[in-house]
């Protein structure tokens, strides 16, 4: 029987996770959805404009990576500590996604990816160290917010731009999943200050990864 990971054992490989996020190319366990998706007839300007809602998508995944490496390094129980990281291998997945089709547009990622995951650990310790209900409840609210924030990004993208747009589609299956799992295990409704909060550091986020 496999001995369990102890608290310096668990901080370890946090650390370890947070650096691959920002600084080693992401690996995706399942193809992209974009694989085999032609891609569009995108002008210039089109291009430019994907390359940058998908940099700001980027940004979230190094940032979903964060919080879930943050929950599961404080999480109480095993069960909600393997919720945590199946969800992070899953959002890992997205990064390599957003990444390559980055790539593709002729993008970049933003340069403050050390920023957004530095700042999202930190808020995932605090949030799992409220206790595995807390911590449950503030995935349920984060994937809902991050379910409306991909929409809208659908419908901003060029028409044309099919590729990103799969990309995205399976994304907001995937987060919608995650919450309900979150919320089916437990998780409790959060006050609406935090949520307020929460909505606020997301939109930090988005103005700022769009442009930097």
């Amino acid at each position: 029987m496999p001995t369990a990971l102890t608290w310096p054992d668990r901080l370890i490989a946090a650390l370890d996770e947070g650096l691959r996020a920002v600084a080693v190319p992401a690996t995706a366990t399942r193809p992209s959805p974009a694989a085999a998706v032609p891609e569009g007839d995108l002008t210039a300007a089109e291009r430019s404009q994907s390359a940058a809602l998908m940099r700001v998508n980027h940004a979230g995944e190094v940032a979903a990576q964060a919080l879930y490496h943050g929950q599961s390094l404080v999480a109480r129980s095993d069960a909600t500590r393997e919720l945590f990281v199946t969800a992070a291998r899953e959002e890992r997945d997205h990064l390599a996604w957003c990444a390559a089709r980055i790539d593709e547009l002729g993008g970049r990622a933003s340069w403050l990816a050390p920023f957004w995951y530095g700042g999202s650990f930190c808020v995932g310790v605090l949030a799992g160290a409220a206790g595995d209900a807390h911590s449950l409840g503030f995935v349920t609210e984060t994937e809902r917010q991050v379910e409306a924030h991909l929409r809208d990004h659908l419908r901003r993208l060029p028409a044309q731009d099919a590729k990103s747009a799969a990309i995205l589609a399976r994304m907001t299956e995937d987060e919608a999943h995650h919450g309900t799992t979150a919320a089916l295990a437990g998780g409790t409704e959060l006050r609406g200050a935090i949520r307020g909060t929460m909505a606020l550091g997301g939109e930090i986020l988005r103005r700022v990864s769009l442009v930097v």
